[in-house]
C-alpha cells in the first residue's frame, strides 16, 4: 500500500533582523544639546560638537574660565564682567524710566479738547 505524502509542517516564521540606522537632523542634535550636556561625551568632545553645530550651552551652565585661578588675567576679566553688568543695568533702567513717565503724564489731544468744549456748551 502506498503511504500518503506527509503534510507540510508549519515552521515558525523566521524574520530577518536588520539594523536600522537612526537619522539625526542638525536641529534635533541642537535641541538635545540645549537640554544639557551629552552624558556619553567627554567635556572636550561636547564642546567640539557644540561648536560644529552652533548649539549654545544650557542657560544654567556655568561659564568656563580660561585664566588660571587668582591671576591678573582672571581679576581683569572679572572687572570687565562687572563693568559690563553695571552698564547693562543702567541701560535697562534708562529704557524703563521714559515709559513710566510717559504713562503717568497725560498728553494733550485735539479730539479730547473738542469733546470737552461741546459738553460745556450743552451744560
Amino acid at each position: 500500500m502506498d503511504t500518503p505524502a506527509a503534510a507540510p509542517t508549519m515552521d515558525p516564521m523566521k524574520t530577518k533582523k536588520t539594523a536600522m540606522a537612526a537619522v539625526l537632523t542638525e536641529a534635533a542634535a541642537q535641541a538635545a544639546l540645549r537640554r544639557g550636556p551629552a552624558r556619553v561625551l567627554t567635556p572636550e568632545e561636547d564642546r567640539v560638537v557644540r561648536m560644529r553645530l552652533g548649539a549654545s550651552p544650557a542657560r544654567a551652565a556655568p561659564l568656563e574660565r580660561a585664566a588660571p585661578a587668582r591671576s591678573d588675567l582672571e581679576i581683569e576679566l572679572l572687572a570687565y564682567e562687572i563693568e559690563a553688568h553695571l552698564r547693562w543695568r543702567e541701560l535697562a533702567a534708562a529704557a524703563a524710566a521714559p515709559t513710566l513717565a510717559r504713562a503717568a503724564a497725560p498728553r494733550p489731544s485735539r479730539t479730547k479738547e473738542k469733546i470737552v468744549r461741546a459738553l460745556r456748551r450743552k451744560a
